[in-house]
């Protein structure tokens, strides 16, 4: 009895959570100019800045500027795409969607994970687009460096998917959500060594790119890619793993407090 009684909770988690995943990925479908702007961006850079900086640039490790910033358009593409999943929040408190999920006999952490599940999906839909771009401009992968890459990719999106939920939870209006993002998406990315080695820097800028969980995922993707590193593959996991958890973590309890109306 007891056994049966664990398997259905199972299945209703799972149902409940399924359902709130599936909605969100629709939602994303739906929106294929979300899609197109969402890759336009980080091909842009790789392209303009990775070729007109590139050309000017000669990096201490003797790889191609372009090859050298690809990790870190992948992870800009996370950045921008989870933090801002958060703005669904707001959209769907606007239009009592929210208020239709609080009420329905789920808990607050399910619908949380939920939606980052949703939140991940897209930016892994994103992250796979960019990867094969990669082949063409000369990444070469391997399968473990492919399965290295999607697990750094899914830790950051979660990292930052929880955290665009968080501020979404509190903050009721989409340009206030907007102005607030501005500040935390940039120097999530330009702090991250996307655009340059972490060696050498000031001690300053040091500091600010060690407590950047942007930094670790590009350091990571970089090592799989590349076999260029500031750090051994298990640091960088091991230290996106902790933001991930603080993050989730901050993002459930936001979320449980968080007003529907």
């Amino acid at each position: 009895m007891a056994k049966l009684v664990n398997l259905n909770f199972v299945e209703f988690l799972f149902g409940r959570l399924y359902a709130l995943w599936f909605r969100e990925f629709r939602v994303f479908l739906r929106e294929r100019s979300r899609l197109i702007a969402s890759i336009f961006t980080p091909v842009l850079w790789l392209f303009v800045i990775g070729s007109g900086i590139g050309s000017s640039v000669h990096l201490s490790t003797g790889t191609n500027y372009q090859k050298f910033i690809f990790p870190g358009i992948i992870s800009m593409s996370i950045i921008f795409s989870s933090v801002f999943f958060g703005s669904y929040i707001i959209w769907d408190r606007k239009f009592d969607f929210l208020k239709s999920v609080m009420v329905a006999p789920v808990s607050r952490i399910t619908i949380f994970v939920g939606k980052s599940l949703g939140g991940m999906t897209t930016s892994l839909v994103e992250v796979a687009i960019l990867l094969v771009i990669g082949g063409f401009i000369g990444i070469h992968f391997s399968l473990l460096s492919l399965i290295q890459s999607i697990a750094v990719a899914l830790l950051l999106s979660f990292c930052l998917t929880s955290l665009g939920l968080a501020i979404g939870s509190y903050i009721e209006s989409l340009e206030g959500f907007q102005l607030i993002i501005s500040f935390v998406v940039f120097p999530l990315f330009f702090l991250s060594g996307a655009l340059f080695p972490l060696n050498n820097l000031p001690a300053w800028l040091s500091v600010l790119t060690k407590i950047d969980p942007a930094t670790y995922a590009v350091d990571a993707l970089r090592n799989a890619m590349l076999g260029i590193a500031s750090y051994s593959f298990a640091i960088d996991i091991l230290v996106l793993t902790a933001f991930a958890i603080g993050f989730g973590v901050f993002g459930g309890y936001s979320f449980g407090r968080m007003k529907a109306v």
